[in-house]
């Protein structure tokens, strides 16, 4: 079986949107409804094994930033839906295969207990923080900079800066040098995306959060584990205030 209508799907590339059967996306809620989308087509129309088209094609078809792409993936591969396979790309996996992540299947299950999943990362992006202070390299610290430039300029154009948020905290945790908790770290970042973006709508949340993070990206800079480690849990205790009165 191969993508929509198109065989083979690595030939993908040389197809305009329109005649993708993709729908069009609204600006709202851009990363859900990719998945939406993708979720759709393995389970109408893929079978396991098969590929999923480069992130920058799916780009490209859906008209969508590459980070909601991304996150869309991520999300998938975390109900067990992809599987990324080094020197392959991403493929999809057997139905069954949602039932062998106990842990994505027990945090999708407390979606909605908001407490807990702040508490978790209270307890995970401080010492994250710490040990991407000691292993950062100047790439890390460029992309992390280059997030934070992102979102502030979509903070000055009223937008929310959702994606960068997200990006500049992932890039932490890719800092952090550690896989295992780069996974946890995702499932967190995909189960709190709608409420960062409701809390992103509260006055002055967006401002707090570029400060956090200018605190946050300071400390690294100077490779200042105990600093960063105190400006990460600043960052997350004022996100928190600021969410448990949004529930």
């Amino acid at each position: 079986m191969g993508w929509s209508v198109i065989r083979p799907i690595p030939m993908l590339g040389t197809e305009s949107p329109a005649r993708t059967g993709f729908e069009a996306i609204p600006r709202n809620k851009v990363y859900q409804e990719v998945a939406k989308q993708l979720e759709r087509r393995i389970t109408e129309e893929l079978k396991p094994g098969d590929r999923l088209p480069p992130e920058r094609e799916l780009v490209r078809m859906l008209g969508v930033s590459r980070s909601s792409v991304r996150d869309a993936i991520r999300s998938l591969e975390l109900m067990g839906l992809l599987e990324p396979r080094q020197g392959i790309g991403t493929v999809v996996c057997h139905p069954d295969a949602a039932l062998a992540n106990p842990l994505a299947a027990a945090l999708l299950e407390k979606r909605k207990m908001v407490a807990e999943l702040l508490d978790v990362r209270q307890m995970i992006e401080p010492p994250l923080a710490a040990r991407a202070a000691q292993h950062a390299s100047r790439g890390e610290i460029a992309d992390m900079e280059d997030a934070l430039a992102r979102q502030e300029a979509k903070v000055r154009a009223g937008e929310l800066g959702v994606d960068e948020d997200s990006e500049f905290h992932y890039a932490i945790a890719l800092a952090s040098n550690n896989s295992v908790v780069l996974k946890v770290v995702d499932v967190l970042m995909d189960l709190l995306r709608e409420t960062r973006e409701r809390a992103l709508q509260v006055e002055g949340r967006q401002e707090k959060s570029l400060a956090g993070h200018h605190r946050i990206l300071s400390a690294l800079k100077r490779g200042d584990a105990k600093a960063a480690e105190a400006a990460m849990r600043r960052h997350l205790s004022e996100i928190e205030e600021i969410v448990l009165k949004k529930l």
